[in-house]
């Protein structure tokens, strides 16, 4: 059993600098179909925003706990969410997080709404140029998702804008969440994780980590034994999987696929970017689904193949160290 918890999974990736609209496509239409998991790469987002980010967001779980709570979680969850308090369902262990979502701008009718009420910020005067930074890195990571939507819309055989209105992603629903695994070490005979079994609720989620492994996929969730292959982090690519909303919207042809993180006894940090859609498309989601054609005239699943990035081929296998980079 542990042995196929070592597995390391080869993903497609995104090259968001290429003009090929339709090659990217059929690439993408493979990941979505089999595991919903990809990397993008040429994404346009500074290294040095990304990390400045890690930094920020380090020092902010490193400030006592009654400091901590001064942002603590409001009606709508924004905000701090402590280690411990999301442990009740899926066995996570030792994680703490900020939240924080799309806002309405002033006079905006939107600001009312519960999805784009204002978040929550730590002390400016304790983390100057905290919040800045953090609502950069939010825009930078929208910009990313609505560029993905774009090839996913055409992986579907709809138009590229398809998703681009005002019913889908012109004011998207956007969330961004920053967390702190504290260290320790998974247990999965016992259910103790860093992050218990889920699939994420939205259209899609990109992911950036510091580097230490942790995060594995279930392609198959009834597989006896359930089968664990770990997604590492590769240099200048943010990993990206799907959600529900995009695999109910493509009638099930696209997969939102089973994921969790071990804790392998170090500290681990991340930051991910959930985006779900407008609040009006949001209300009649559960009634609605695209147009998308079992068989696709242009993106013959005849035709489709994979990119694997180079960097996948550092990536330790077997019982090699999953330390991080």
């Amino acid at each position: 059993m542990r042995k196929m918890e070592n597995k390391v999974l080869p993903l497609t990736c995104l090259d968001l600098a290429n003009f090929d609209l339709l090659q990217s496509a059929v690439s993408l239409k493979q990941a979505c179909m089999d595991c919903g998991f990809f990397y993008v790469i040429n994404h346009d987002i500074s290294e040095e925003l990304k990390e400045e980010v890690f930094e920020q967001s380090k020092k902010f779980f490193d400030l006592p706990l009654e400091d901590k709570m001064k942002a603590l979680r409001n009606e709508t969850h924004r905000g701090y969410s402590p280690a411990l308090e999301q442990n009740q369902i899926h066995g996570d262990y030792n994680k703490e997080s900020f939240f924080m979502g799309t806002e309405g701008l002033k006079d905006d009718p939107l600001k009312a709404k519960p999805f784009y009420r204002p978040n929550i910020w730590p002390d400016s005067d304790v983390l100057p140029g905290w919040r800045m930074t953090m609502e950069n890195y939010h825009q930078e990571l929208l910009r990313v998702c609505k560029a993905i939507a774009r090839i996913l819309a055409l992986a579907l055989d709809l138009d590229a804008d398809y998703f681009n209105t005002s019913e889908m992603l012109e004011n998207p629903i956007a969330y961004m969440r920053l967390l702190h695994y504290e260290g320790g070490m998974s247990d999965s005979s016992r259910g103790i994780y860093g992050c218990g079994a889920h699939t994420d609720h939205g259209m899609m989620t990109l992911l950036a980590t510091d580097g230490v492994m942790g995060l594995q996929i279930c392609k198959d969730k009834d597989m006896k034994p359930q089968k664990w292959e770990y997604v590492p982090s590769i240099d200048g690519a943010y990993i990206v999987n799907l959600g529900d909303v995009l695999e109910r919207w493509s009638n099930g042809l696209f997969k939102s696929t089973m994921h969790r993180v071990l804790a392998n006894g170090q500290d681990r940090y991340s930051a991910n970017s959930i985006l779900l859609e407008s609040k009006s498309r949001l209300s009649n989601r559960m009634s609605s689904y695209m147009p998308v054609r079992k068989q696709s005239s242009q993106i013959s699943s005849d035709h489709m193949f994979s990119v694997s990035h180079p960097a996948i081929q550092r990536i330790p296998q077997g019982n090699e160290s999953i330390s991080g980079k």
